[in-house]
């Protein structure tokens, strides 16, 4: 075997030099943390409804309110966050976790966690189920 020429630039393995779908959602997660850092708090209960569920019923989806708890929780208004969706601030954590793993991992050229893996932790089921419970409450209370 031969040794590696000193011009050749190293390779990574067959697993890593694809972008894993995990990687994708980190990224995208970032990005989202980073235009609410920088939307301003002031003018986020003035935009358009974007939700088809809210624009057909009038009534909040799970994920409505998501967008203003992340600007709210990146500008430090906790009660306003909490008060828009009570799971932005822990969606923000997730992204923020997701993330660190996926670098962590990079670094030490290990593949990046499957999301069906973490889809399928009981964690996530638990967590899930909440968010329902928490989304008919909230349909409840806006009848």
């Amino acid at each position: 075997m031969s040794a590696p020429n000193a011009s050749t630039p190293p390779t990574l393995p067959r697993s890593l030099s694809r972008v894993s779908c995990a990687e994708w959602v980190a990224a995208a997660g970032i990005v989202g943390i980073g235009v609410a850092s920088v939307a301003s708090p002031a003018h986020i209960e003035d935009g358009p409804i974007l939700c088809p569920f809210r624009l057909m019923t009038g009534l909040s989806c799970p994920g409505c309110g998501l967008t203003r708890s992340w600007v709210y929780t990146m500008h430090g208004d906790w009660a306003a966050a909490l008060g828009a969706n009570i799971f932005g601030p822990l969606l923000i954590v997730a992204v923020v976790v997701l993330t660190a793993v996926v670098v962590a991992r990079r670094i030490r050229s290990r593949p990046a966690p499957a999301l069906e893996v973490i889809a399928r932790h009981r964690l996530t089921y638990a967590v899930l189920a909440v968010w329902l419970v928490y989304a008919v409450v909230r349909l409840i209370t806006e009848l």
